[in-house]
């Protein structure tokens, strides 16, 4: 997920930054400290590939819009956008959400994952950098736990993750209830009282808006999507 080089321009970087901005804070300014101008272009690379580092993306706004506000969400929130942006990354959040927490996850299973699901796409060599790199990102969001030995965890949960999970499920075109219930939300793996009483929490703090009357349920997302935006997903929402 590259969280620390992440933090670094987002604290470096003003949040009315346009893309040009971050640009030239990774290139120019060196904010990430890369020792040559080719391995800043190659972080510049892979945290556009990762989190688009454009205000005109609807999901890169919301990430920029909640970042600040809570250190401790901040490895929720990057492993969020990285899923929505990469497939790959994506395709292994039922393997390592179905681990029993407590449960030891071996490197060599999450090879045995990536061989079964994608087979021919990676050499030997590959896959277990592949497989290395992606528990490293879910570790990093707190969903494994340990350096070498990974296991299963719970990862901390906060009203600015689940804000930006329920975004996650909003653009899907779901509503009401139906977002407590999508895959976004299962990434905090706690009951639906629990996960109600984040958005709950969000609410308060002005990150969302959530109703909740006779078990009836709303919640809108003020200032997150232009007209444009919201058109398109109202579009989706009638297709799913």
């Amino acid at each position: 997920m590259m969280l620390a080089d992440m933090r670094l321009l987002m604290a470096h970087v003003p949040i009315e930054a346009t893309r040009a901005d971050y640009a030239a804070a990774v290139v120019n300014d060196n904010v990430l400290g890369k020792p040559t101008k080719k391995a800043r272009e190659l972080a510049l690379r892979h945290l556009t590939t990762l989190y688009a580092l454009d205000p005109a993306n609807p999901i890169f706004r919301a990430l920029r819009r909640l970042w600040l506000l809570d250190e401790v969400a901040q490895p929720m929130l990057a492993l969020t956008v990285a899923l929505a942006r990469d497939p790959l990354l994506r395709a292994t959040q039922s393997f390592f959400l179905s681990q029993v927490p407590g449960a030891i996850v071996p490197r060599d299973t999450v090879e045995q994952f990536l061989s079964f699901n994608f087979p021919g796409r990676f050499s030997p060599a590959s896959l277990k950098s592949f497989a290395q790199n992606v528990a490293g990102s879910w570790t990093g969001a707190g969903v494994l736990n340990g350096r070498l030995r990974k296991v299963r965890s719970m990862p901390q949960t906060r009203p600015e993750s689940a804000a930006l999970l329920l975004f996650m499920a909003y653009l899907e075109g779901r509503t009401g209830q139906r977002l407590f219930s999508s895959d976004w939300m299962s990434l905090l793996g706690g009951s639906l009282d629990e996960l109600e009483a984040l958005a709950n929490s969000a609410s308060h703090r002005g990150l969302l808006v959530f109703m909740n009357a006779g078990g009836v349920k709303e919640v809108r997302f003020p200032g997150y999507l232009t007209p444009e935006e919201e058109r398109i997903r109202q579009e989706v929402s009638h297709v799913i």
